[in-house]
């Protein structure tokens, strides 16, 4: 067995802190702050450990305050156990992150961190925290879009057989998470919040978004993040997510999905279930542009919500998009199971399906939504549903095509 102590690179020799090799075992301490107030970086040394030990190793960051001040691309894993005890911090370089955050493909988006290889363990230990300064990100962005640059904390990239357990993000640069390319994926025990405390919103913080991946394990998360807590983009298949509480957000989506006619979408056989969503906009819907490809087999089942805007909703033509009676992306074989909670407004659900390729297999069981003033009855809107009499919804009126994702008040 060898040991070895390497400082990290470039650091100055009075540094106590160190990458410490043993076996196949690195362990990397952070830090010490300069004294000349700008802050160390420790992604050097980081980088270091994960090259070292990443192959039938593991890595341990012990604990204490780890400042990230570089891109991390991580994609050679093999058998790797990571530990993490204690907090990264990406730093207040905005410009760095826009010039240098890592392309994953979709929508020109980017990130800080891209994992990727196989048999990959990340454990937290419910002490790991990932504090991505998020509120330099919201007030520099004053409430607008998606910006190029603009980094997701953590990616899995072409990853397989993966666990992710017991982490905990503070302020998220953008969204948490993504998971593209990747296949045998658990996420367990994870708690996320991003909360502006200045006058611009948090803008796309969204819990997790997954894409072209397959066969896909969410238990136990808590987010708080006011956009998309779980959402299932194009490609998404095979995937179970469970006991979720999400505030501030979007809950349960599939979507969005179908941008790119020429190229289409496909999600299958996902199954939500033992959600609980608080002052949301919505609960449990699908959002997807008018593209083509399909949406089959998703249940959303044992929903508990308070305050949700607009709880359940289906659009084909989402953020006023055209071609709401044009699309050939198909929406089939969707079930709301076991659905309880108060509206915010009026309208219990709003299902728009395209004309031109009407909603197959739609099916409403034991759907108990009522208005939270506890006064005015709720509306189910729905149009080219196929055989809506057999589906359990009590349509009450036809749903515009453009009816809009998010109400301000009764319809």
């Amino acid at each position: 067995m060898r040991s070895l102590t390497l400082l990290a690179c470039l650091l100055p020799a009075v540094s106590h802190a160190a990458l410490n090799v043993t076996g196949s075992t690195c362990t990397v301490t952070p830090l010490p702050a300069t004294g000349t107030g700008k802050e160390p970086d420790d992604t050097p040394q980081i980088l270091e450990a994960f090259k070292q030990c990443g192959t039938n190793g593991k890595i341990v960051l012990t604990e204490g305050l780890f400042h990230i001040g570089q891109v991390m691309d991580t994609l050679s894993f093999s058998n790797t156990d990571i530990e993490i005890h204690g907090t990264l911090r990406w730093s207040s370089d905005i410009q760095y992150w826009l010039r240098s955050s890592l392309p994953v493909t979709y929508a020109g988006r980017s990130t800080a961190w891209r994992i990727g290889g196989t048999d990959i363990r990340i454990r937290g230990f419910g002490t790991a925290l990932f504090d991505g300064q998020g509120q330099l990100w919201y007030d520099q962005n004053r409430g607008q879009s998606n910006q190029n640059g603009r980094p997701i904390s953590l990616t899995l990239w072409h990853a397989k057989n993966v666990l992710i357990d017991g982490i905990t993000w503070r302020q998220s640069q953008f969204w948490h998470t993504f998971v593209a390319y990747s296949e045998n994926i658990t996420m367990t025990n994870l708690d996320m919040n991003a909360t502006s405390n200045s006058q611009w919103s948090t803008v796309n913080t969204d819990g997790i978004d997954t894409w072209n991946s397959n066969n896909i394990y969410l238990q136990n998360w808590t987010v708080t993040c006011g956009d998309d807590c779980i959402s299932m983009k194009g490609n998404s298949s095979n995937v179970h997510i469970s006991n979720v509480h999400c505030y501030e957000s979007g809950c349960a989506c599939i979507g969005s999905m179908g941008s790119n006619a020429a190229q289409p979408d496909y999600v299958s056989n996902i199954y939500y279930d033992n959600f609980t969503c608080t002052h949301s906009s919505n609960a449990a819907w699908i959002k997807t542009y008018s593209g083509t490809g399909y949406v089959r087999n998703v249940t959303f089942a044992n929903f508990k919500f308070t305050d949700v805007n607009q709880p359940i909703y289906v659009t084909p033509c989402i953020y006023g998009s055209s071609g709401c009676d044009s699309s050939r992306l198909k929406i089939s074989d969707i079930r709301w199971i076991n659905i309880t909670g108060t509206s915010r407004y009026n309208i219990a659900s709003a299902i728009h399906c395209p004309s031109s390729a009407p909603c197959e297999g739609f099916k409403f069981e034991n759907i108990n939504i009522t208005n939270k003033d506890g006064k005015t009855a709720d509306k189910f809107l729905c149009s080219n549903i196929a055989n809506q009499a057999q589906s359990g919804i009590p349509c009450t009126g036809t749903c515009p095509a453009n009816w809009p994702q998010q109400l301000s008040g009764n319809g």
